[in-house]
């Protein structure tokens, strides 16, 4: 079942309203203007293919900073800002 972001924010009042997925749907959501930041798991493992996560970010629009970075031997989490332009 798919939630609308109007949804999630109704139901969320004055909290976090939280999304998972992989790039595709980051990219989706920041050039939609609903995110505010975002985390990814950075992991040196090849699958065959993937998305390239930053490639069609509107970046006129949209500038992403990132705020933290928390590397471990398998897996670096990365955290990013998405602001208006």
């Amino acid at each position: 079942m798919h939630t609308s972001p109007g949804q999630a924010r109704e139901a969320a009042g004055d909290r976090d309203v939280r999304i998972s997925g992989g790039g595709a749907t980051i990219l989706e959501y920041v050039n939609a203007g609903l995110i505010d930041e975002f985390s990814i798991a950075l992991s040196p493992v090849l699958f065959g293919s993937g998305v390239r996560l930053f490639e069609g970010v509107d970046a006129g629009r949209v500038a992403l900073e990132q705020v933290r970075a928390e590397p471990s031997l398998r897996v670096t989490h990365l955290t990013h800002t998405v602001r208006e332009r």
